[in-house]
């Protein structure tokens, strides 16, 4: 896993009871919340490029799916085999 960089980050009472809500209807930390929203952004502005994306990952260009898997590289043919008929 990469390093992790700490810092101080301070927020207006009332926004951080949203994203504590927020956090907590998807089981996620506050912290765990706060990355999300970041990466989805950085991805969205397409500035989450490359090896960054891939550590995100977990290292595989197919997204971490395994083949065979729901949404792997088999079900896909399958998908593209089913277009053909």
């Amino acid at each position: 896993m990469a390093d992790k960089k700490n810092f101080i980050l301070r927020l207006d009472a009332d926004v951080y009871k949203l994203l504590e809500k927020w956090a907590a209807d998807e089981f996620r930390s506050v912290n765990g919340q706060l990355e999300w929203i970041i990466h989805q952004q950085l991805r969205a502005a397409g500035r989450m490029a490359g090896k960054m994306e891939e550590r995100r990952k977990g290292g595989r260009e197919d997204g971490g799916k395994e083949e065979g898997k729901k949404g792997g590289k088999e079900e896909g043919k399958k998908e593209e085999g089913k277009k053909g008929q």
